[in-house]
């Protein structure tokens, strides 16, 4: 495998995301809040003229909640899907690295959110990382129960 993986951390856990699916590394400055939006979307911001959906990966994950609205600039990997740009909020962004493996099935208990997210471990030069799934952080806690 030669995938391109970013390494980021969320909630002081260092872990990867598919560098293909991220299309910029922003740090966010103001949030403008969604009413009635899922607890896991944190609001809205601007980038280059396109409206970004902020994603509170820590909430996504249902390990707290980040202050976005501090007053300080915050990190945020944005991607796109379905035609929609999200920020994912993260704690740092370190570096792109490339997988030297699959992703392999974790034998662990990782905690209900980490387990939602989760696409495996892979092997990696700075060791093994887990692989986070995009589509599943976005959606947040309990997507299969507001789809049904």
């Amino acid at each position: 495998m030669k995938e391109l993986l970013l390494i980021v951390s969320i909630a002081g856990s260092r872990v990867a995301l598919p560098a293909a699916a991220v299309e910029s590394v922003v740090e966010l400055e103001s949030l403008i809040p969604v009413p009635r939006a899922p607890n896991h979307l944190a609001g809205l911001s601007a980038l280059r003229s396109r409206v970004l959906t902020v994603i509170d990966c820590q909430r996504s994950l249902e390990l707290g909640s980040t202050n976005l609205n501090d007053g300080k600039l915050h990190e945020a990997a944005v991607v796109e899907m379905d035609g929609h740009h999200y920020a994912l909020t993260v704690d740092a962004v370190e570096d792109v690295v490339e997988a030297l493996s699959d992703p392999a099935p974790i034998r662990a208990a990782m905690g209900d959110g980490w387990e939602r997210v989760s696409k495996g471990m892979v092997e990696t030069e700075e060791g093994p990382l887990l692989l986070v799934d995009i589509v599943a952080l976005v959606a947040g806690p309990g997507a299969e129960a507001r789809a049904a």
